[in-house]
């Protein structure tokens, strides 16, 4: 199969933009949140940086990205994060409150009120403390009612299912769990506009990543595919944010974790949705 190909989409590829930055810390991105302009992004790197920039766009085209702000992420303690605990994966941001990060390492989900602030860890329940060293927490999401969805890129049900826990802003539950199907795993969540979740996941080969980006209507259950990509199409995308254009049109913006290695890059990648 080529490298640029689709195997199933209802989704449009619209673009895909290289990017590159001098700084030591710059790589390894795990999550992107795009402001409602579709110009502004926050974007997190899984050694505890969250960074700001600006996208520019030539037509459907993402042409350049420029870096406006980078902070390191503080622990509860009010300490720059570090070594096993800077293992950041998700970002969920409320608004007008605080934002939210989930963490591999040790693993747990905690609030920000700012980059510099102390992080207000939330309760960790048992079924937490037995996840994957470096399988949990890849994906974070903030629904409209302030309640946060987080599921383990590794660990499974005994039926083989994926849990999807929720934090209601007093316990933990599981109101969900999702089907694994083909080798993906999820890596990054966003409820869009339309109120549904979006889980992007990805399947690793040794030549390469697949991608996919899968919708569920959690009142109905419904669950819709919107893309699956052949193997190499993209790199490693692990952060994704479903927006709305100035024509009302749905749009996923995802941005790749390059590990840190020359073989891999940075890249944003767009792709149009259907309502």
């Amino acid at each position: 199969m080529p490298a640029d190909s689709v195997e199933t989409a209802s989704a449009r590829h619209l673009s895909s933009h290289t990017w590159s930055d001098r700084g030591e810390w710059f790589g390894g991105f795990s999550a992107i949140e795009v402001g409602p302009d579709g110009l502004t992004m926050t974007i997190l790197t899984d050694r505890g940086y969250l960074a700001t920039g600006r996208i520019t766009r030539k037509g459907e085209n993402i042409v350049r990205a420029d870096l406006t702000s980078v902070d390191r992420l503080r622990t509860s303690k009010g300490k720059k994060l570090v070594g096993r605990v800077a293992d950041s994966e998700g970002l969920a941001m409320s608004g007008n409150g605080p934002f939210y990060v989930s963490y591999e390492g040790v693993h747990r989900v905690a609030a920000h009120a700012a980059p510099w602030a102390k992080a207000r860890v939330l309760p960790r329940p048992e079924a937490f403390r037995g996840l994957a060293t470096n399988g949990s927490f890849e994906a974070l999401a903030i629904d409209v009612s302030g309640r946060l969805y987080t599921m383990p890129e590794s660990n499974r049900l005994p039926d083989g299912r994926i849990p999807v826990w929720r934090w209601d802003g007093r316990a933990w539950s599981m109101p969900i769990s999702l089907e694994q199907t083909g080798g993906f795993l999820p890596v990054g969540a966003d409820f869009g506009p339309d109120g549904r979740l979006y889980v992007l996941e990805r399947d690793f080969a040794q030549i390469g990543f697949r991608s996919r980006l899968r919708r569920i209507d959690l009142s109905s259950g419904r669950e819709d595919e919107l893309f699956r990509t052949g193997l190499g199409r993209h790199d490693n995308l692990e952060g994704v944010s479903i927006w709305r254009d100035e024509s009302g049109r749905l749009r996923a913006t995802m941005i790749s974790d390059d590990n840190f290695l020359s073989l891999q890059r940075t890249e944003l990648v767009e792709y149009l949705l259907p309502d």
